[in-house]
């Protein structure tokens, strides 16, 4: 069974464990709490079977919303977990109104980028060396929101 819930206290834990083993440069737990504290921040996390294998967030600023983080449990990659999160996002952002959501990523990351793609997203720009270890450029996509 598959659930998508709010991030809770609850789930901060393994949300967190789940970032160090996704990112080389991993989020805080505290960077998380503040962000559970943030009413203008929004994380989802996915469920299956009672177990967590993903979480996306996204900030509201102003009009617009930025995907801050996006992890998927490898053992679940490529079988539409990051779909259903990013349009979990997609949903939570035209709710509140938003003109639409932007993120970066990394240039290599072609799974990813595809993925955004397949859900509107666009390729507006690249900001250079956004990413370290290893260095690398970001890609800045965007989903502007038709009715808007």
């Amino acid at each position: 069974m598959i659930d998508i819930l709010p991030l809770t206290e609850e789930y901060l834990e393994e949300t967190y464990q789940l970032e160090k083993l996704s990112f080389s440069e991993p989020w805080s737990r505290m960077t998380f709490i503040k962000e559970l504290e943030n009413p203008h921040s929004h994380y989802y996390i996915l469920l299956k079977d009672e177990k967590l294998i993903g979480y996306a967030g996204m900030l509201a600023v102003l009009d617009e919303g930025h995907i801050m983080n996006i992890a998927v449990d490898r053992a679940f990659r490529g079988q539409g977990v990051g779909k259903q999160l990013v349009n979990t996002l997609l949903d939570k952002a035209r709710q509140l109104g938003l003109i639409g959501l932007t993120l970066e990523v990394r240039s290599s990351n072609r799974p990813a980028i595809s993925l955004y793609e397949s859900l509107g997203f666009v390729n507006v720009g690249i900001r250079k060396d956004y990413y370290h270890y290893p260095l690398e450029d970001g890609i800045i996509m965007w989903n502007y929101f038709a009715d808007s």
